[in-house]
């Protein structure tokens, strides 16, 4: 019983000197971390105050706000062209064949001074007929292509080929209203699966309406692949002023007048350019959007990006 008793206490004895030495060890690291903690603090009170970045913080809010917004209206004022296109399709189609009856009014009245001004406005009227046909053309092409009645001619290009002809059938537009005009070409042997010929009908639409309301400003065209799926971006950085439109289009009363311009009179809204060019994409498995464009210092004027979504081709392996 003694023996037992002694054995005990030799036991406890060597579990508190193990506890002890536990403690110790805590206690020196703990000690350490907070001599290290005080150090670093000391060096941090001598170090001059980062620079602010609430300004900086404020400045990305405001432009990611901006290009919601313009998101917001570009899907909203699609989605009003979807929603009554059959009533801004002849809204659209109206005027053109107004400006017919009205030169046809003025033949038929003998209102007109001699024989060649009558030939003047037989010609005039056949040109507005000519447009009319081409914007019915457009429309019904685009419907056929969307319900299938119509099959896309999908191939492997090269972007860079595709992007250097769109370029060359509009830099004259741009240079006529001296606005400089940019592409940035991406690696020849990026190819992407596309119907090309609709494909360019859609960078062409959103450019040629693009520089038709700019009187300033620049437009610059620029590429990337996305790094999480298999699609190729192309990005269209236009003026913001030349993209947002504000102008409503009054269905009930018409304004068309028979002394406007072709180009006036004869012509599809921002909305229904943007409308049918994003029913192209869909059905060739691409996209169009607007998406944030990072500010940067030399930026002056103020920039949208456009997005086109369009799928890339890619070999299929062999094995």
């Amino acid at each position: 019983m003694h023996l037992c008793v002694q054995l005990g206490r030799l036991v406890f004895a060597k579990s508190m000197n193990w506890s002890n030495w536990v403690y110790l060890g805590a206690g020196l690291l703990l000690g350490a971390s907070l001599r290290e903690l005080l150090v670093r603090t000391n060096i941090f009170s001598n170090s001059p105050p980062s620079p602010p970045t609430e300004e900086h913080e404020v400045v990305e809010l405001r432009q990611q706000m901006k290009q919601t917004q313009l998101a917001y209206q570009m899907a909203q004022e699609m989605s009003q062209f979807k929603a009554g296109f059959l009533a801004r399709t002849t809204h659209v189609l109206r005027s053109p064949i107004n400006g017919l009856i009205g030169l046809h009014q003025l033949i038929l009245a003998n209102l007109c001074e001699n024989p060649e001004e009558e030939r003047e406005f037989i010609q005039q009227a056949h040109e507005r007929a000519l447009k009319l046909l081409n914007l019915i053309d457009e429309i019904l092409n685009v419907a056929r292509l969307e319900h299938g009645t119509n099959k896309l001619d999908l191939q492997s290009r090269s972007l860079a080929e595709l992007l250097q002809e769109v370029y060359d059938l509009t830099y004259m537009l741009a240079e006529n209203r001296n606005c400089p005009f940019k592409v940035v070409l991406p690696d020849p042997e990026l190819r992407i699966l596309i119907d090309p010929r609709w494909f360019k009908q859609v960078l062409i639409n959103v450019i040629e309406t693009t520089i038709a309301q700019m009187e300033e400003g620049s437009i610059c065209i620029s590429t990337q692949t996305s790094p999480t799926s298999n699609l190729v971006y192309i990005w269209i950085d236009i003026p913001t002023y030349a993209f947002v439109n504000t102008e409503p289009i009054n269905l009930i009363t018409s304004e068309d007048v028979v002394g406007k311009t072709d180009e006036e009179n004869i012509c599809f809204p921002i909305g229904m350019k943007l409308l049918l060019s994003q029913t192209l994409l869909e059905c060739m498995g691409g996209k169009l959007e607007v998406v944030p464009l990072i500010e940067t210092t030399e930026q002056i004027e103020d920039i949208t990006r456009l997005q086109i979504s369009v799928p890339q081709f890619t070999k299929t392996p062999t094995y």
